[in-house]
């Protein structure tokens, strides 16, 4: 029988609707799923491999590389070099301090949005000029290290002498999801409010950019007002003014800007919106031969300097020997020249012919900001002291998200530097299993509440950020400034248990860190909850010693105020000012935050209400008793739950008693599908609750604890 579709594609086009669209306020839990895609083994070490490579043997493939002009993109004054520190640069610039999402570490700028940005224009070709050492290297080089590694080869083989390198980046293989704005079209900048407001926690002025517009705000050539764009953006990015000009400065002093002709006319569209047989390559520039003296990217055309492919003080040089007027690119850009005939910079590939030196309209901002003047005028007049300060910022912006400095491998990294959060390396023998069993008989003997010893314990690891890496317990900055006087914190009841833990240290003849008393003090608080139940009073919960104690002076206290939770739904606590978001979308974001899953955040809202950690919501009738009661009376269809003035009662339906009081944390566990399913599990299964509750604390407990190499496995199935 012939078909009466013949000819026709047999599958159906319609787009499928997601759940999104058909429940747009419904909770996602999306990034609680397992997000690891890579094609290497789970036991594949990294770190150990990148120290396995000669990173001489390397450097040398690397540098030869940058003189190896390629004619499908061709160098520039015959050197890769200063597209390389573009490229590193651009990798790393996306760090925010904020939230600490962005950064090179993990080999975003491979993946969209990030590979199509405008102001990463062609930098798809540098990673194409790399693929032959990236794929000679293979699984011991990451991207991610590839793309910094490069940066500061480029910068050694034009005589700049770098701060050092640290590897360890391991690379992302999907894009990772970062709040970048709402704007729906590049170059957008509706993230403004007041005056000049930035939305936090974005740091960059517009869609699609690093970090400011190099013509202005909105492309407004006043550089007084670009300056107050540049200073916001490189504070949200971690960097004072002296870095921030040291790095702008230090940048520019290689290089070139790309402009030859109007890139609407000519410029194609972005990688990721490129024909399949583009495979990967963007911005198709079809004036004159497409490349060399015929690139456009950002549409500014010209270099800073006289000689762009050597590091020397000429950025500065050339800022303060000159008054400098607004002319436009032949792309139509908005930049600026001499205002007397200077002709002192050969053309990238034709140096027989030279042409003026060139500023943006950022450039001239460290020229008229009183502050960055200052700044400019002392480096120009001490080119040795801005070597140092260049070395050093970009140092700190290719590694800033890399966190401890314990994370970085290879025969070049320096010493710990203040912004890496140090600690003092441990100077003591570690406690043995059977001092931690006589520890946690003291510290109950205190007699203070079990729940606030898991509060205080929760407070102090659970600051740590898995993007880059900063906070937890190790170093015991709970107990300084300015995580001691956070309200999340419960400042007076914390204070009183770090006083109890600071007298049993002083009482006991072996030596711990207050780090690892808090931490041990939240073990036993659990402990003692489960002694009081009937089926687990022989429950011991894992720990393992090895924490030090920062001091004031190793602790900057502006950037760790950027780990200030606003939003604590294992705590129950939420700011004024986020009152009006889903409550269950922040408690979500918080457990990514801490690489929690999905049964490890459920479990551990079961067991901190069990133990009365958190203000209501408890649901149960043995407040401080570890037990599943939290789920079995959440689930209890003998409860009907009303709202009342923003939190909620569950009456028994048969007797009409107010039994529980909750707020909307608490209330998701029942009413959202796929965690009302694992409430089911642990509602009908106390010993797998209890364990992975258990298992989820210490997980949060040790998230800092990198290169752990033993746990004192006291529990069975943890280790």
């Amino acid at each position: 029988m012939a078909s009466t579709s013949e000819g026709k594609c047999p599958f159906a086009h319609s787009s499928p609707t997601s759940n999104k669209i058909w429940w747009p306020e419904s909770i996602s839990l999306e990034a609680l799923y397992p997000a690891n895609t890579s094609p290497y083994p789970a036991a594949c070490k990294y770190g150990e491999a990148f120290e396995s490579i000669c990173l001489k043997s390397l450097k040398e493939d690397l540098t030869k590389l940058m003189t190896s002009s390629q004619s499908f993109w061709p160098a520039d004054y015959g050197h890769y070099g200063p597209f390389f520190i573009r490229m590193a640069w651009h990798s790393a610039g996306t760090y925010r301090v904020s939230d600490g999402k962005g950064g090179g570490g993990s080999g975003q700028l491979r993946f969209a949005p990030l590979n199509s940005w405008p102001d990463n224009g062609n930098l798809d070709k540098a990673r194409r000029l790399l693929w032959p050492v990236k794929k000679k290297y293979g699984a011991s080089l990451s991207w991610a290290d590839l793309m910094i590694l490069a940066g500061n080869v480029a910068l050694e083989s034009m005589g700049f002498e770098t701060f050092g390198f640290g590897g360890g980046r391991e690379d992302a293989w999907q894009s990772e999801e970062v709040n970048w704005g709402s704007e729906q079209e590049w170059l957008g900048d509706e993230r403004y409010s007041g005056e000049r407001d930035l939305s936090s926690p974005l740091a960059a002025v517009q869609m699609g950019l690093i970090y400011v517009n190099p013509e202005g705000p909105n492309g407004n050539p006043d550089p007084a007002k670009s300056a107050v764009d540049i200073r916001e953006t490189f504070a949200r990015m971690a960097m004072n003014d002296e870095e921030t000009v040291a790095l702008i400065a230090g940048g520019h002093t290689f290089g070139k800007c790309h402009g030859a002709a109007d890139p609407g006319k000519y410029v194609g569209v972005e990688p990721e919106a490129a024909a399949v047989e583009s495979q990967g390559i963007g911005w198709k520039n079809k004036y004159r031969s497409g490349v060399g003296d015929d690139t456009i990217t950002s549409g500014i055309e010209g270099a800073w300097t006289t000689n762009p492919i050597a590091w020397d003080n000429g950025y500065f040089q050339n800022l303060w020997s000159y008054d400098w007027e607004l002319t436009k690119s032949p792309a139509g850009a908005i930049q600026w020249k001499p205002n007397l005939p200077v002709n002192t910079v050969p053309l990238a590939h034709d140096t027989n012919k030279k042409t003026h030196p060139i500023m943006t309209t950022a450039d001239m901002a460290l020229k008229v900001d009183p502050s960055y003047a200052i700044i400019s005028r002392k480096f120009y007049e001490n080119p040795n002291l801005f070597k140092d300060a260049f070395a050093r910022a970009w140092y700190k912006l290719t590694h800033r998200d890399m966190g401890p400095h314990v994370l970085l491998f290879g025969q070049e990294v320096p010493p710990p530097q203040p912004w890496q959060d140090p600690i003092p390396p441990i100077s003591h023998a570690l406690v043995s299993i059977s001092d931690v069993a006589v520890l946690k008989d003291i510290i109950l003997a205190t007699e203070i509440a079990p729940s606030r010893l898991i509060l205080t314990a929760w407070a102090s690891a659970s600051s740590f950020r898995k993007y880059d890496k900063r906070g937890g317990a190790n170093g015991a900055r709970v107990r300084l400034s300015p995580q001691k006087d956070w309200e999340i914190n419960q400042p007076s009841q914390i204070s009183d248990v770090i006083s109890a833990l600071f007298n049993i240290q002083s009482n006991i003849h072996k030596q711990i860190s207050i780090a690892d008393l808090i931490v041990l003090a939240g073990c036993a608080g659990i402990e003692a909850g489960a002694r009081l139940s009937e089926n687990h009073r022989s429950l011991v919960v894992p720990f393992n010693p090895g924490r030090t104690d920062a001091i004031q002076e190793q602790t900057e206290v502006e950037s760790i105020q950027h780990l200030k939770p606003l939003a604590d739904g294992f705590r129950n606590y939420l700011h004024p000012s986020l009152a009006h978001l889903k409550h269950g979308q922040l408690l979500v974001q918080t457990a990514h935050r801490l690489s929690l899953n999905i049964a490890e955040m459920v479990s551990l809202i079961g067991g901190f209400r069990a133990l009365s950690v958190g203000s209501t919501g408890f649901l149960t009738d043995r407040v401080g008793v570890l037990s599943n009661d939290f789920f079995v009376n959440l689930l209890d269809i003998d409860t009907e739950w009303s709202s009342k003035d923003g939190t909620f009662q569950g009456r028994s339906r048969s007797t009409d008693n107010v039994r529980w009081n909750a707020s909307q944390v608490e209330l998701i566990f029942g009413s959202h599908a796929v965690l009302r399913a694992y409430s089911e599990v642990y509602a009908s299964d106390e010993g797998k609750f209890v364990q992975d509750f258990v298992n989820a604390f210490v997980k949060v407990m040790e998230l800092d604890r990198f290169g752990l190499k033993k746990t004192l496995n006291l529990w069975g199935t943890y280790g």
